[in-house]
């Protein structure tokens, strides 16, 4: 099946024709040992991408399933949350925790911006917080977290770190074994979609559990919760011929072959690459005068929030750039009809981005906003390149 259009949205993202095919196959029974062989197969390709010495969990749901399986099986009610947020996806964790009875406190950075490691550890020597929750990369402003800076001081006060990476799995890393300063300074719970930089069709919540995080929902006698509590799902996990509930068979298809592809690639390769892609995007629509939300060095790999020219009209350039094959998406909250984001992950390739460069430059030519689309192609072509792409 051909892409018909380019969808550099948020996610989805744009779909391989291998995965396609694969989704496309017939349906066999949910305890069909050919399907359990798919589905482990995949399973074991998830825990080999996060390197966790835990459990993962490939479910039908989206990525807000996986927020909230993630939440119900660590933190209770009575028990303190912190939200470090970077943007309207980071405050979802706020609603989810209240609607579970846990309290929540929130450090929430100017749109654009990253929450400091400093205001983190000031916070967290408050009081006894359970777990700490970062979004790798707000899909709403294209920020990405420093894990790097704030991994460490999360885990100085013992609290277990849940990464949202929604926006961010299969392109920024997320290794689960990795050490940050010290040995027990981990990721405990990374939870994601199949959407985005995964670049399957959505329907897949994935979380993955190691085992410090998964002892703490041994110390739970109870969750409320059913469907997104682990213990249901863990033994299908080990062995899926057996049943709890029916899993989208033909996603599951997808979604190993997108895995595949993921690992053929290299882990390395593709995070060097989406970083390339990122920063080249940027920098080629400032050409046209337009600026990033985020600054380079707090900028997402996975997509940008971009700010327009002063007076450009946000629904006529999209409607424009649509009707040429390229979709964008426009911003969120207050920044609407003020910037668009567009997407550059999954599957996405250096041709397809590098035209719809030059079909942006284009649509503003003829919105009455004076552009160079082969000067931006050039800065594109010459900050995209890694080796192998």
């Amino acid at each position: 099946m051909t892409n018909r259009e380019m969808l550099l949205i948020p996610g989805p993202t744009p779909v391989m024709d291998s995965i396609y095919d694969a989704l496309a196959q017939e349906t066999r029974g949910h305890t069909d040992p050919r399907f359990a062989a798919i589905y482990r197969n995949a399973i074991v390709r998830t825990k080999e991408m996060f390197k966790t010495d835990g459990e993962v969990f490939v479910i039908a749901g989206s990525g807000t399933v996986a927020m909230e399986m993630a939440l119900v099986n660590t933190v209770s009610a009575g028990e303190k949350l912190l939200v470090i947020s970077h943007g309207y996806f980071g405050d979802r964790f706020i609603k989810l925790g209240e609607a579970f009875g846990i309290e929540v406190d929130v450090l929430q950075a100017e749109w654009g911006k990253q929450v400091a490691a400093k205001d983190v550890d000031s916070k967290l020597e408050t009081g006894n917080f359970k777990a700490v929750t970062i979004t790798h990369a707000d899909t709403s402003t294209g920020v990405a977290a420093n894990l790097d800076a704030l991994i460490p001081v999360i885990k100085k006060h013992e609290a277990l770190v849940i990464l949202d990476g929604v926006c961010a799995t299969a392109a920024m890393e997320e290794n689960m074994s990795k050490t940050y300063g010290s040995p027990d300074a981990k990721i405990d719970i990374v939870l994601t979609g199949s959407q985005k930089a995964i670049g399957v069709p959505p329907g897949l919540a994935i979380v993955a559990f190691n085992k410090t995080a998964l002892a703490e929902r041994e110390k739970l006698n109870h969750v409320p919760a059913y469907y997104c509590d682990i213990h249901n799902w863990i033994p299908i996990m080990n062995d899926p011929q057996k049943y709890f509930a029916t899993p989208p068979v033909n996603l599951i298809y997808a979604y190993d072959e997108g895995m595949k592809l993921v690992l053929e690639e290299g882990l390395e390769n593709r995070y060097e690459r989406h970083k390339a892609f990122g920063k080249a995007v940027r920098s080629a629509l400032s050409v046209y005068g337009m600026k990033a939300l985020a600054e380079e060095e707090v900028a997402a790999a996975t997509l940008s929030c971009i700010l327009y020219p002063e007076g450009m009209d946000d629904a006529a350039f999209r409607a424009a750039l649509a009707k040429k094959g390229v979709i964008v998406a426009g911003a969120l909250a207050h920044l609407a009809g003020k910037a668009f984001r567009i997407g550059h992950m999954g599957n996405t390739t250096v041709e397809m981005l590098e035209k719809a460069i030059v079909l942006i430059g284009e649509t503003m030519n003829e919105l009455g906003y004076p552009v160079d689309p082969a000067k931006a192609a050039e800065r594109f072509k010459e900050l995209s390149f890694v080796k192998g792409v």
